[in-house]
């Protein structure tokens, strides 16, 4: 891996943002994600995958790539790589990571998820390697994230709420987010500096089919 400083100017607030997670409760089976972001033709970007709805874990989820880690992987970021690559056809080698962020739990499907935050420096072609694991992948602009017309809040089957972002009817793949990729997505545009004020008294039901999910 390259030096953190190779990376573009826009990312450094990334690098010393508070990461605010609270340390695992669960003890659930150690896994990682890849926040992965570039720059593509609509400005910073992140890598996103729908999962199959007859995916093993989370299934109908957008999410970000990533999975468990494997008796091989030399720690999280080597999981994050590795899952990701499987799962999108990317090349990791035009990877370059810049921070790892605590472990989130995700009680529901016993997982402790370690967020890897990497700047794509040289992007590669990506797709679904794997259709009955995952159905689409894409790189969503930032800015349609932030978007405050995208954004409201959830409620949870569990009775709690979070962000969600909606891009469904939009060019960014028809993708709704919920959950622990909508959380960490929150804290990546305010971390980044690129959250605008949105409606966050705006909660509404979780779709049926974000609910089957």
């Amino acid at each position: 891996m390259r030096r953190q400083a190779d990376a573009p100017d826009w990312l450094a607030p990334l690098l010393t943002a508070p990461d605010e997670a609270a340390p695992p409760s669960s003890g659930g089976r150690a896994s990682a994600v890849l926040i992965l972001l570039g720059t593509g033709p609509h400005g910073p970007d992140v890598l996103l995958i729908e999962r199959s709805p007859a995916s093993r874990h989370h299934p109908g989820q957008v999410a970000f790539p990533g999975g468990a880690r494997e008796p091989s992987d030399d720690g999280p970021i080597a999981t994050a790589l590795r899952e990701a690559a499987e799962e999108t056809g990317f090349d990791p080698d035009g990877v370059r990571v810049l921070r790892v962020l605590a472990p989130r739990s995700l009680v529901v499907s016993g997982f402790d998820v370690v967020p890897v935050l990497a700047w794509w420096a040289r992007p590669s072609a990506v797709r679904p390697v794997d259709p009955a694991e995952v159905v689409a992948v894409a790189r969503v602009p930032l800015r349609w994230l932030a978007d405050p017309a995208h954004r409201y809040q959830v409620r949870y089957p569990n009775g709690g709420s979070g962000p969600a972002f909606d891009l469904r009817g939009t060019a960014g793949g028809g993708f709704f987010i919920w959950g622990f990729t909508a959380r960490l997505l929150d804290w990546l545009l305010t971390a980044g500096g690129w959250a605008v004020p949105w409606p966050v008294d705006d909660v509404r039901d979780l779709p049926a089919s974000a609910d089957r999910a």
